[in-house]
């Protein structure tokens, strides 16, 4: 390599890191305005996500020297405007912060996949395009179908089915139950059930939320846990259980099944740990993996070392081995970023999801109908604990789940899953402004109700007097 292309090379690491950055700043610069003083921000953070995808792509050509890699990037980029432009055409009231965030997070997704394994890639972005254009619907059913709050026992039984299918008839992956094939289609249905789940809570607690309800809810969660842990898909299993405690705080104000909850979920995970074995070896590698290096530690020994090795700025695209990880396109994606891209880039993506995570947390505590509000906060929940699951379980905070990095790791179910729940989080802030307005509506026909009334109060006195002079004119005559 000439002394030019070292020197491009390494630019292009920081011109990478500093866009990220600068998109970052914006995604949390837009709490600090008011909803009408957005715009600015958001457009910026277009640009900057753009550039991004661009200087990656740019780079992977000059490092690869195959010019067939911007074709590949130009269809990225096509898709990912398009759905932007026709979003803000079809839902000019959607938001825009999740909207971006979205894609920002599919560019790093389809960057860091088609480094690693192009096939793998391109089967990602048909997914992905069929997934946004699924997305396109969701918002308009969300908002116009108010059957939604009455569908609460077919939101269970559809999901304990679906998991009893699996957990019955489902293919058996490395010791765990986790999808079967339809025509040829592998599904994970454990990812669609997520959806379902949130909407069964929310739907059994929006009215009423005294013991008997969540007692009920309970069953029907317990359900789904247990038919998850018998299939072995525990990283599920904690999502769902998590979700379910958390929702029941929400609906309730009661601290006391927050604390039963956490009771609970200590004495199943003791007893998990107890009776599958694939648990007691991710726990050992999690408490001492490199006295198992060789073994059951080797995947999070690797992962450490590879982020340790980027450093703040990464080593560059196709500089890392970060091929060296088992399993890295799914469960260690986030290692190959920190490696490749850096730990300036990794943070930033946490921080990215954070926002988002925080804007679904404003959308619902802005909402004023209840079963919407817990829609959007248990949406919100299941998003950013799968990322924290992921995150920690590669970084060696938390034990290994086996769970995949919404948006970016490669897996169908999961992309589309993660775009459809960021579909009715917009379908329910558009739901959210029609609070709004017909709440300035009512506001405005109380305000001036009352001018009137202190009008006429004023007024009242001296139109009664007039009759009154009248009488007495007449009497003295």
């Amino acid at each position: 390599m000439s002394q030019l292309e070292i020197y491009i090379s390494e630019f292009s690491r920081y011109v990478i890191a500093l866009l990220i950055v600068l998109y970052t700043c914006e995604s949390f610069a837009v709490f600090c305005h008011a909803q009408e003083n957005r715009k600015g921000g958001y457009v910026r953070q277009s640009f900057l996500m753009f550039a991004f995808h661009f200087s990656c792509f740019v780079t992977i050509c000059f490092e690869t020297e195959d010019i067939n890699y911007l074709f590949f990037y130009a269809f990225q980029q096509i898709m990912l405007y398009a759905f932007t432009v026709l979003y803000r055409m079809l839902y000019p009231r959607s938001n825009r912060l999740v909207s971006n965030n979205m894609c920002m997070l599919l560019s790093i997704g389809f960057v860091i996949l088609t480094r690693l394994d192009m096939a793998k890639a391109i089967k990602q972005f048909i997914i992905v395009a069929g997934s946004l254009a699924i997305a396109l619907a969701i918002p308009f059913f969300v908002h116009k179908f108010t059957l939604l709050k009455r569908m609460k026992w077919i939101y269970g039984l559809v999901g304990v089915a679906a998991l009893g299918i699996v957990m019955i008839l489902g293919q058996t992956t490395y010791g765990s139950k986790l999808s079967y094939s339809v025509a040829g289609i592998t599904f994970q249905p454990s990812e669609f059930v997520k959806i379902l789940f949130v909407f069964y809570i929310a739907s059994s607690l929006y009215e009423e939320s005294g013991f008997f309800e969540v007692f009920t809810t309970a069953v029907v969660a317990a359900v789904h846990v247990i038919s998850l842990v018998i299939s072995k898909d525990l990283g599920s299993a904690l999502i769902f259980f998590i979700v379910y405690v958390l929702m029941v705080f929400v609906a309730t104000r009661n601290f006391w099944y927050v604390l039963a909850g956490s009771v609970g979920g200590c004495g199943a995970a003791y007893v998990a740990y107890q009776v599958f074995r694939h648990v007691q070896v991710r726990v050992q590698a999690w408490r001492d993996p490199w006295s198992v290096i060789d073994s059951d530690g080797f995947q999070i020994t690797q992962s450490l070392f590879a982020i340790s090795s980027g450093g703040w700025f990464g080593l560059g695209l196709y500089k890392g081995t970060p091929r060296s990880i088992p399993f890295v396109e799914t469960d260690f994606i986030f290692s190959a970023i920190a490696e490749e891209l850096g730990i300036v880039a990794a943070i930033c993506l946490i921080l990215i999801c954070i926002s988002t995570f925080l804007m679904c947390m404003d959308i619902a505590s802005g909402m004023r109908d209840r079963f919407y509000q817990l829609i959007a906060f248990g949406l919100g929940v299941t998003y950013i604990f799968q990322v924290f699951l992921t995150v920690g379980g590669g970084t060696k905070f938390i034990p290994l789940t086996g769970v995949t990095l919404p948006l970016i790791s490669y897996g169908g179910s999961s992309v589309l899953t993660t775009i459809l729940m960021f579909a009715i989080v917009q379908g329910l802030h558009i739901i959210r402004q029609d609070e709004e307005e017909a709440l300035k509506i009512a506001l405005k026909k109380k305000r001036l109700h009352n001018q009137r009334m202190k009008r006429q109060a004023k007024e009242g006195p001296r139109q009664r007097s007039y009759p009154a002079g009248d009488e007495i004119e007449d009497e003295e005559e």
